[in-house]
């Protein structure tokens, strides 16, 4: 599992894949997002604009990134 620290209280889903550096831009995320391909917490996510916090995890292809 990859940590990948955020400095603000909370971050958006498709945000957060460009910051983490899962996808090279936000039309990638939209895409992934849409296609139902995220899983956040364990739940598919279809959501681009979901508040993610500090210690939720998103999965996606295989990987696990949680915020911290």
């Amino acid at each position: 599992m990859t940590e990948i620290k955020i400095n603000t209280e909370f971050i958006k889903l498709d945000s957060f894949m460009k910051w983490a550096n899962i996808v090279s831009q936000g039309s990638e995320a939209k895409i992934y997002i849409k296609d139902g391909l995220i899983k956040v917490n364990g739940e598919t996510e279809i959501r681009r604009g979901r508040k993610l916090y500090k210690n939720d995890i998103v999965e996606f292809n295989g990987e696990e990134y949680k915020i911290v």
